[in-house]
């Protein structure tokens, strides 16, 4: 039996959309996954969301643009510190969480411009090894600037936003504590609103001039210059907006977590990982990104936890045999996982429409392929 006609032209997004919303509103606090990993599903979600918008800067560099970026992480960290020094106690500054967040986001940009104006007009294989030096510079000076951002310590502690007195009557009607240390809602509701202010916008700049001049980069550079495009200008836009997103991204992860963490938690395995996000999700597609973050952030996450402590708690483990801990092979899966798509589904699990066509177009037969 076929579904409903009104059913299948009804976009999936607002059911998403109310299951995430509803999710802590009808769950909470009975909704931590096995009691012996004391993992909450909806504060792993906040991450997740985090790590989406991350990843959708990434996506506009090298999904819109075709530009290999091999150092987001770095960016990410720059939004991360900029917040710790604007907001911890130990620095005079001591501004608000909305003002950290726009000057995060706007010095994030600021080093993406700075970086990509005299490098993008490389091609290939340079551009990617100059972010991947510029990733392991940054992390190199955040640690050794110690008398500014502590070394290895990280900044601390990145006091939590200010919520509104107007907010709180209509917060504890909803049974939500007006506390930002005692309730992990209130930053899953801001992690996801700015997710969705994301969405939006990334999904209104696809349709644009400025989006399809992105695309036309990516397919052919010279042929969209032949046709008027400025692929210097282009280029550097894409790369200054994923920057910046990416230094939004940090600042909300500063102040979810309290703290800018170490600068090894901006190293090139976190820029890796947000490209394996967007590989395996689809290239230039959102909901590809999305889904991709989803797969392998949640993994990481909540599932490969929760499986070793399902194997500890059954006893199967004994002493540090690290053959029977799962987290010591999810490496391994993850690898597999990518040479698995990229012999069977190159284009990704969700990937955008025109380069799903593009993978499925056949070539034209010539002298070298006959």
């Amino acid at each position: 039996m076929s579904a409903p006609r009104w059913l299948d032209r009804m976009p999936a997004w607002p059911l998403y959309l109310a299951v995430l919303v509803a999710f802590p509103l009808l769950v909470y606090p009975n909704e931590v996954l096995f009691r012996w990993t004391g993992i909450s599903i909806g504060g792993q979600l906040t991450y997740i969301f985090i790590y989406a918008i991350l990843a959708l800067g990434l996506n506009v560099v090298v999904g819109y643009t075709g530009i290999l970026h091999l150092g987001i992480a770095a960016f990410f960290g720059i939004g991360a510190y900029v917040t710790g020094i604007l907001t911890v106690p130990a620095y005079p500054f001591g501004v608000g969480f909305v003002a950290a967040l726009v000057l995060s986001t706007g010095a994030a940009a600021l080093a993406g411009i700075l970086l990509g104006a005299p490098t993008l007009r490389l091609r290939g294989d340079y551009v990617a090894i100059v972010t991947l030096g510029f990733g392991e510079v940054t992390r190199f000076t955040l640690r050794n600037l110690e008398e500014i951002t502590a070394g290895t310590r990280g900044l601390n502690p990145v006091p939590p936003p200010q919520l509104p007195a107007f907010l709180e009557p209509p917060l504890r009607l909803l049974g939500i504590t007006p506390d930002w240390s005692l309730d992990y809602r209130l930053f899953y509701f801001l992690a996801l609103g700015l997710l969705l202010v994301v969405i939006w916008l990334l999904h209104n700049l696809e349709d644009s001039r400025l989006g399809r001049a992105w695309m036309a980069i990516r397919e052919d550079e010279l042929a969209a210059a032949c046709m008027g495009i400025n692929a210097s200008r282009v280029k550097l836009s894409a790369f200054a907006l994923g920057c910046g997103l990416a230094g939004m991204a940090g600042c909300l992860y500063a102040t979810v977590l309290a703290s800018t963490a170490g600068p090894d938690a901006f190293d090139f395995n976190r820029s890796v990982l947000m490209l394996c996000c967007i590989i395996l999700g689809g290239l230039g597609s959102l909901r590809g990104t999305l889904l991709g973050v989803l797969l392998l952030i949640g993994f990481d996450n909540v599932v490969a936890p929760v499986l070793d402590g399902f194997i500890q708690a059954s006893g199967i483990s004994s002493g540090d045999n690290r053959f029977l801990t799962f987290s010591n092979w999810k490496l391994m899966i993850f690898g597999l996982a990518l040479i698995l798509m990229m012999r069977f589904r190159p284009e990704g699990l969700l990937p955008s429409r025109q380069i799903e066509a593009e993978m499925h177009t056949p070539q034209p037969l010539t002298e070298e392929t006959a």
